[in-house]
């Protein structure tokens, strides 16, 4: 998961950074860090998109078309 996924996943399932700092057991601080491109440890990267992905969030890898995230149905 990239910044630019992280921040379209938060977006389309309307939380906002305290939402889902809270949902990731992380700061608020940190997920702003992350959408800022700044590098966090995997573990950190990790529970965010669990978070993400637990609230709906399906990662669409790199594919040609560049990588992007889509809601489940």
């Amino acid at each position: 998961m990239n910044a630019t996924q992280c921040k379209m996943a938060r977006v389309a399932t309307g939380l906002g950074v305290r939402d889902l700092a809270t949902l990731a057991g992380v700061a608020q601080a940190t997920v702003s860090r992350l959408e800022r491109g700044e590098e966090l440890k995997q573990t950190t990267i990790t529970a965010i998109r669990t978070a993400l992905e637990s609230a709906g969030v399906e990662f669409i890898d790199e594919n040609g078309g560049g990588a992007g995230v889509r809601l489940r149905k």
